[in-house]
């Protein structure tokens, strides 16, 4: 007979009641009832001696069924409630009550007690015979002990499980707990009891559910009784004390789950050992995936007659590794939008930087260009190497501010800009930094770039401006030093209308000048002067190797560097 599918709670609980009902009816019937076991009469249930009506001198019982009925024989009821004291296996004493002038009980004094520490760091009770009980226990009144003990002698009404918090300082220093009092009226004075509220193991036991966010239940079927821990009520945010029953666990599972939960239940029932199952609850509101694990425990005919369970709450891990799962598909889908901006920022530029004219050649130069790119998105650097009609040969390099795709239009905006100002007749270097500032100044999306501009005569000398941008470097022999910049004006579209100056630098035959932007010597743990002087330092190390060798030595060495920023390099040499 193939099994009922368990897809809603009420199969799962009329699968429950089914294999309860069959569980106690075949204990029932094998228990049985020995003859003369059960009375036949309300008579055989009342004690000989209580019957007769024979009051205990002690007040609290009748009859020979009563420890202290026979004290007209000399025997004292109180030494035998003392004497029994020691059997008792928690904290014990007898205390007689200290009444006023007026008659009303002010206190209580310790007539007699066992030898049990509810703490490890407290006197027992058999050291206090004598004392008031304020005065060994001076929180009692406080805590409101004095007047719940008062209570019970006055009224008889036992006292079930008082708590009270006590401070006391020892040698080595202070101690606090939480005792548990129990009294009950004996004969006008009080028999109390106390523990702890929760003993080491039960703390540790408490602790380590917590710190894990897990729990157990037990469920005897036979008798319907259930016990959590406190673990697991907090876990189901249920009251201590009240237990969720099997039946009721079934209505707080997500209906997703009630198949894992019937198949973990059906399979507890039938006495097997299934494995761990991670399942859902609705708890007030919120979802809590628990790992339940069971167990059942088999009477010696192989039926199971209670139930295990230990459930972990792995709600706060499934939640983080939903956020990192969530995190890592944003930066995947963030790394794939890089790589294609990358991509096609790299074609732009590839179509936007320019080759080098045999003209130049012809003028006496050679020149080499290289772009190094960093590990973050492509900049906007860009340089400018053309001859132009009058002879003179443009020479310029430029850096645009940001990155990626805004970044490359606003560079190419720059670099054609440039170039159609450097065919306007009497255009020198002060007067095309202007103009190009000027220009970026009236765009407010420009927003400000860097650049050197300069051009060659047929002299080799070089006229150049600068605008904010790092001094190019000339190798001379085994020298190499940077042009001085005392003539540096601003960024480029910071101040509209400011008037670059100009530099003149006469070149000889054999020198190389090296054009660069800032990437190439800028380092977040060092000085830009730092990089620039690492710069000079290589090139003057290498020197001989032309336009396209010195370049390739310049990459070679800052190929494993940390560049922070993309770099434009150019390299002009003087044939």
């Amino acid at each position: 007979m193939c099994p009922v599918p368990l897809r809603d709670p009420e199969t799962v609980k009329q699968l429950i009641a089914r294999e309860i009902g069959q569980l106690r009816a075949i204990a029932a019937r094998s228990a049985g009832a020995c003859e003369g076991s059960v009375p036949t009469a309300e008579s055989e249930l009342v004690p000989p001696a209580e019957a007769s009506g024979q009051a205990c001198p002690c007040g609290q019982g009748t009859g020979a069924g009563h420890a202290c009925h026979d004290a007209a024989e000399g025997h004292d009821p109180w030494d035998c409630l003392c004497a029994t004291l020691p059997a008792i296996p928690v904290s014990a004493a007898l205390l007689a009550p200290v009444k006023d002038e007026d008659g009303r009980t002010v206190d209580f004094v310790i007539r007699a007690g066992n030898h049990v520490r509810s703490a490890g760091w407290l006197d027992p009770p058999d050291r206090q015979v004598g004392k008031r009980l304020l005065d060994v226990r001076p929180g009692a009144e406080a805590s409101g002990l004095l007047d719940a003990l008062i209570e019970v002698l006055a009224s008889g009404r036992a006292l079930r499980a008082h708590p009270v918090e006590y401070t006391e300082r020892r040698p080595d220093g202070l101690h606090r707990t939480s005792l548990l009092y129990d009294a009950a009226a004996c004969g006008g004075q009080v028999l109390a009891t106390w523990r702890q509220a929760r003993d080491r193991t039960e703390l540790l036991s408490l602790e380590a559910q917590f710190i894990a966010s897990m729990g157990w239940a037990r469920y005897d079927l036979l008798s319907g009784e259930t016990i959590w821990s406190d673990g697991l009520c907090g876990i189901f945010r249920t009251t201590p004390g009240r237990p969720l029953t099997l039946m009721e666990l079934c209505d707080v599972v997500l209906l997703e789950d009630l198949p894992l939960w019937g198949r973990l239940l059906r399979a507890l029932l039938d006495g097997e050992e299934p494995p761990g199952t991670d399942i859902r609850f609705a708890v007030q509101g919120d979802v809590r995936t628990l790992h339940v694990v069971g167990r059942p425990v088999i009477s010696t005919d192989g039926l199971a007659w209670a139930l295990h369970l230990i459930a972990r709450d792995l709600t706060t891990q499934i939640r983080g590794r939903q956020r990192l799962a969530a995190t890592r598909r944003q930066t995947e889908r963030f790394r794939e939008e890089a790589v294609a901006e990358r991509r096609v920022a790299t074609a732009l530029r590839e179509a936007l930087l320019p080759t080098h004219s045999e003209q130049i050649v012809d003028l006496g130069y050679r020149v080499a260009a290289a772009y190094l790119p960093a590990e973050a998105a492509v900049g906007g650097d860009w340089y400018k190497c053309r001859a132009l009609p009058d002879g003179r040969i443009l020479l310029a390099i430029g850096d645009a501010c940001g990155h990626g795709l805004s970044a490359v239009a606003r560079m190419a905006q720059q670099r054609h800009g440039l170039a159609g100002l450097a065919h306007t007749p009497g255009s020198d270097a002060s007067r095309l930094t202007g103009w190009l500032n000027d220009l970026m100044c009236a765009d407010p999306a420009a927003e400000t770039a860097t650049a050197v501009i300069g051009h060659l005569h047929g002299d080799h000398l070089l006229t150049w401006a600068n605008a904010g941008h790092p001094a190019p470097v000339l190798v001379r022999g085994g020298t190499a030093s940077p042009l001085p910049t005392h003539h540096r004006g601003p960024l480029l579209g910071l101040l509209p209308g400011h008037p670059y100056e100009t530099a003149t630098t006469s070149l000889e035959r054999g020198d190389l000048l090296v054009l660069y932007t800032d990437g190439l010597v800028e380092r977040r743990d060092a000085d830009i002067e730092e990089g620039l002087r690492v710069l000079c330092r290589h090139l003057a190390e290498h020197p001989g190797l032309g336009a396209e060798g010195t370049l390739e030595s310049v990459m070679d060495h800052y190929a494993t560097g940390d560049l922070s920023d993309d770099t434009c390099l150019v390299a002009l040499e003087v044939t």
